[in-house]
């Protein structure tokens, strides 16, 4: 059964991109768990199905004999919308220390758990699970383990909210369109790196722990965490600033008249904050760019960990 579920996988995973990845998701009643999770950016596909039981044939009316749990199969754009995300969506959405009972609804169908069909996911899962517990005074009852099987729901069950608009539903599908966290920018960071992000501002020149800074792996934006260089693309420029030949993620540019010079500003879009400046003495045989970007916009991901803080697909970009 397992073997037939990864070449389902495999297929719908390339039939929408090679930056897709897929999680199965246990938290009740499935109907409100896919009506949330269709709404976020960077799902592709739902379907939700009845997953991990003890026998590779169910239906609705049997779940309570045969042990699976109403699941949603997802598939997600990673480059997008991240794992780490996906569950802290998942988490806001269940009460992950209720064994058995999510909402009105009770039975063993109705517990939560977190199924992958990679090692990757699974261990990043198990880490997430255990920081949350940090969180909670009670026990964490979310199973986290690989898939075992996966049968898909019957059809009336799938987009059940949306061919039922007032059917019922356990989850507030409004929390999809709030923010994860609204972060109090001037709390969570430093006065210098609030000055640069928020208000253009400059570090000092040789100033920044990134400067000389070679280790493998990946540099993102201190306030929405999203990928933006590799170290791989990383330079001495002598300047004082670290310098990047290429992006890896989304920036910005756009022309920057002060201090009366007029230079192509660099802005992440994720997070709507300034990083620094492009000038074109780079390197020729780099591409001939210079991203020139304040140390303290950027947090940097080692390369060991990239797999389990959520960014496996830009370990493509480190060489």
């Amino acid at each position: 059964m397992r073997k037939i579920i990864l070449i389902c996988s495999i297929f719908l995973l390339n039939l929408f991109g090679s930056n897709m990845k897929d999680i199965y998701l246990a938290g009740g009643c499935f109907w409100g768990v896919e009506g949330y999770f269709k709404q976020l950016i960077g799902v592709k596909n739902t379907e939700v199905g009845y997953a991990n039981g003890s026998t590779d044939d169910t239906s609705y009316k049997e779940l309570s004999k045969t042990g699976h749990a109403e699941t949603l199969h997802l598939i997600y754009d990673e480059s997008v919308i991240s794992l780490d995300e996906i569950l802290r969506h998942y988490f806001r959405i269940i009460d992950p220390t209720s064994l058995n009972k999510q909402g009105n609804d009770v039975g063993t169908q109705y517990r939560v758990g977190i199924y992958t069909i990679d090692e990757a996911s699974l261990e990043f899962a198990k880490n997430f699970i255990k920081n949350e517990q940090k969180n909670y005074t009670k026990p964490i009852v979310v199973e986290v383990m690989e898939l075992k099987n996966f049968i898909n729901a019957e059809e009336y069950h799938q987009d059940y909210l949306d061919k039922n608009p007032n059917g019922y539903c356990h989850v507030d599908l409004s929390l999809a369109k709030v923010p994860l966290k609204k972060l109090n920018l001037e709390d969570e960071l430093s006065p210098l790196a609030y000055k640069v992000m928020k208000e253009n501002g400059t570090e000092p020149p040789f100033s920044s722990e990134f400067d000389k800074h070679f280790k493998k792996g990946i540099y993102v934006d201190k306030i929405s965490k999203k990928p933006l260089f590799s170290s791989s693309d990383k330079f001495d420029a002598g300047c004082g600033w670290p310098s990047f030949s290429k992006p890896i993620g989304e920036i910005t540019t756009q022309t920057d008249l002060s201090h009366g010079m007029v230079r192509q500003e660099v802005r992440s879009p994720s997070s709507n904050s300034h990083l620094g400046h492009v000038f074109d003495d780079g390197p020729k045989e780099l591409g001939g760019l210079r991203y020139c970007i304040n140390g303290v916009a950027l947090e940097f991901i080692p390369f060991e960990k990239m797999d389990e803080l959520g960014y496996s697909f830009y370990k493509k970009f480190v060489k």
